[in-house]
């Protein structure tokens, strides 16, 4: 088991990539927080590891608000004694064209994306670094890299999280802390819109060399990889899995 023994945040876990991540740790040995606003969906996803004789513990949070991340974050240490692995996952979306997001739409996903991933960080490197050991796993987006239409507060949060990956990982090499980032293709509820609808499905499939939409499954194994020792001399990296969207 490459995670044996680890202890697991992942935040944004309740659906979609998130859920993939946690059941892929769980399987391969770690106990995991399971994170996610909605509680209800935190805890399906828990007990279905549970069940399948893993460990897992559901946490209501809002990554958005910190007080909320100190008590999730002392709750996981409280229970299991540390963290070892935090996968900053959350996220949602307020669609708009740039001239017309409102003030809200632009904070709160802000909020979300880049003050949630800060926050999350804060809360739970004091231990990795007095440990001398820790795996963090930014989530960012292909908007981050090459720009969206009708997001473009998503796209500069996500943006943002590539600044925070390759600076947390410089600041924080000399504790043995590695920091790196995915950026997932098309798997997850926020991108049902572009997936589904008539309007902008072929467009975007069309930019997709490998020819499909991505299943959460196959990208759970990039973050299995960099929580784990496979990864143990890479830091401050991005990995697109997006089926080659952004080749270069």
């Amino acid at each position: 088991m490459q995670l044996k023994n680890r202890i697991a945040i992942v935040t944004g876990a309740g659906q979609g990539i998130g859920a993939a991540v946690a059941m892929a740790y769980a399987r391969e040995g770690a106990k995991v927080a399971v994170i996610d606003m909605n509680s209800a969906a935190a805890q399906e996803v828990a007990n279905g590891i549970n069940a399948a004789g893993g460990t897992a513990l559901a946490v209501a949070c809002n990554v958005a608000l910190r007080a909320q991340v100190d008590a999730m974050a002392a709750q996981v240490t409280q229970a299991w004694g540390r963290v070892d692995i935090l996968v900053n996952n959350a996220g949602i979306t307020r669609t708009a064209m740039l001239h017309k997001m409102t003030q809200d739409q632009w904070q709160d996903v802000l909020a979300v994306h880049l003050s949630g991933s800060f926050n999350c960080l804060q809360a739970v490197v004091g231990g990795m670094m007095e440990r001398r050991y820790g795996r963090i796993i930014f989530v960012t987006s292909a908007a981050g890299v090459l720009g969206t239409i009708g997001q473009i507060n998503y796209s500069a949060a996500k943006a943002g999280v590539l600044g925070m990956t390759k600076s947390a990982a410089k600041e924080l090499a000399r504790y043995n802390i590695t920091a790196n980032a995915i950026a997932p293709g098309a798997a997850t509820p926020m991108t049902e819109t572009i997936r589904t609808d008539e309007r902008f499905k072929d467009k975007y499939l069309d930019r997709i060399p490998l020819g499909r939409w991505a299943e959460p499954q196959e990208i759970a194994p990039v973050f299995l990889f960099f929580a784990s020792d496979a990864s143990s001399y890479v830091t401050g990296q991005i990995v697109a899995a997006d089926g080659g969207m952004t080749i270069h």
